[in-house]
Formats: structure tokens, sequence, C-alpha cells
């Protein structure tokens, strides 16, 4: 995307792996023994640390701005296929399921599995070695059942996922380093003209 590319940082010998079809943002942090399969999309700001524990994060999954991956020597942290990271979430030593949505700015601790299509709320605490199971909604601090998830809420997360599978193409075929305008030029284009919020949150009808 520009001459400096993402930070990416062998140690102990152990280089990153990042297969073609990903796209991981220049402010991005990725350190060792990290494994990034194709079609994710990896934040600004996002740090995965492999300098412990192995982190893999499975086929088009997306880990959003400033989140926090890390784990344990001898444990590892996975993010399952098409695993949903929101913003500021951290995840150490914990291990997703396919499908997983893991809310903005929540935590979830060592040795906690989440089940398949779970998804934890906004702001919330998954203790040490919890297991939520799969399809169900999970919130609170400390995180507790909250119910299950309905196949509406299912699908609205796959819509979210989807549209950043596709953030990540764009981003590799358009995101260019630029400098700032200093006015507002006449019949300015918007980035949502063919993405409206609506399709994010699947509530589109037609």
């Amino acid at each position: 995307m520009n001459e400096t590319g993402p930070r990416i940082y062998a140690i102990d010998g152990v280089t990153p792996v990042i297969e073609p079809g990903s796209f991981v943002h220049p402010t991005a942090v990725v350190i060792g023994d990290v494994i990034v399969e194709a079609g994710c999309y990896i934040g600004p700001c996002a740090s995965l640390r492999g300098d412990f524990g192995r982190i893999w994060v499975h086929r088009g999954s997306n880990i959003q701005d400033n989140c926090t991956l890390h784990g344990l020597p001898g444990h590892d942290t996975v993010i399952g296929e098409n695993g949903h990271i929101g913003h500021g979430a951290i995840v150490h030593s914990a291990r997703l399921a396919p499908n997983v949505l893991i809310g903005m700015n929540s935590v979830v601790m060592d040795f906690a599995e989440i089940g398949e299509a779970a998804i934890i709320a906004a702001m919330s605490f998954v203790k040490a070695r919890s297991v939520v199971p799969a399809r169900w909604l999970w919130g609170g601090t400390p995180a507790r059942a909250i119910r299950e998830l309905s196949e509406a809420d299912i699908a609205q997360k796959a819509n979210g996922t989807r549209a950043y599978q596709d953030l990540a193409r764009r981003s590799a075929a358009t995101m260019t380093p630029a400098r700032a305008l200093t006015a507002v030029e006449p019949d300015r284009r918007r980035v949502d003209e063919t993405i409206r919020t609506g399709d994010l949150l699947g509530t589109k009808k037609g």
C-alpha cells in the first residue's frame, strides 16, 4: 500500500505468515509466531504479538482498529474462520470457533472457549476458562449468558463480516498515502456511495 508496508517483525528466528489476499494496515504491528490466512483484514494500530504463544487468524477474519491479540507460552490464540473482532478488543490465549463476533472494547481471557457463531457484547469481560456455547449472546462484566441467538442475529453478523472482507479488497486496491485537502471540493464524492450503514448491519431491504 505504501513504501513502508505493515510493521512485521521476526523474533527468535520465527517470522509472521500473511497469506495473499489479506490486508494489513501499515500501522498494525505483527510479531513472531503469527499466521494470518487469506482474506483477512487487520486494521490500524492492531497488535498481534506472537512473541510468547502462537496467534492464528483464520480465513476471512477481521481484527479491527486498536485490537490486541497475545497469548501465553505453549498456548495458541485462535480466531476461527470469519471471526469478527471489534474495535479495541483484547483476545488473550483464547480459542474462538468460526463465525464468532467479539464486541468493541471487550476482553476475552486465558483459555476461554467461544463456541461457533457466538457473540460477545461490547464492553464485556469474559473470564479465564469460560466456555461460551455456540450461537449464544454473552455480555457484561463478568460476561454471562443473555439469550440464544436468532437466525436474524447470525445473518446480521455474517453481513458485517462480509463487509470487512470487502474492505480488505477495497483497501488493497485503492488505499494510498495522501495529503489532506484544505477545503471541501464541489460535488465531493462519498466513500459510502455504494456502501450504506444498512448494508453493514444487514438491514437493507430489497
